[in-house]
């Protein structure tokens, strides 16, 4: 696996981890209140950035266009950005992280239209 794929998968490893980390920070502590956050962790960046590793490895082709890597750069930032809000909104400042989870939801929708936009002729082709 390289490029873009790679990228795509690695960060996947890094959020697989992370996740899995605060699942057991939570479980050890019984304060499950960051719970939605470690499921978007878990969901979106491991499971789906390595699905995204995945399918440019199996399409190199697709992988190789500027789309691709902006796909890539406001999937990263959009999650951060994301996660950002989501951990402050579970740990009472709902103020301070509304406008970071809006705007980390919104980048992670249309990084994933994106995402269709690239994917679809491939699809298509069969």
């Amino acid at each position: 696996m390289t490029g873009l794929a790679s990228r795509f998968f690695g960060t996947a490893l890094v959020y697989a981890v992370l996740g899995m980390t605060l699942g057991l920070v939570m479980g050890m502590t019984h304060d499950h209140a960051q719970m939605p956050t470690h499921a978007h962790i878990l969901v979106v960046g491991w499971v789906s950035f390595a699905l995204f590793g995945f399918f440019y490895h199996l399409f190199p082709a697709a992988a190789s266009s500027s789309l691709a890597n902006i796909h890539f750069w406001l999937a990263e930032a959009s999650l951060l950005v994301l996660l950002i809000g989501l951990f402050q909104i579970f740990s009472g400042r709902t103020d301070a992280g509304e406008p970071f989870a809006a705007a980390g939801s919104a980048g992670l929708l249309a990084s994933t239209i994106l995402f269709a936009i690239i994917a679809w002729p491939t699809v298509r082709r069969g």
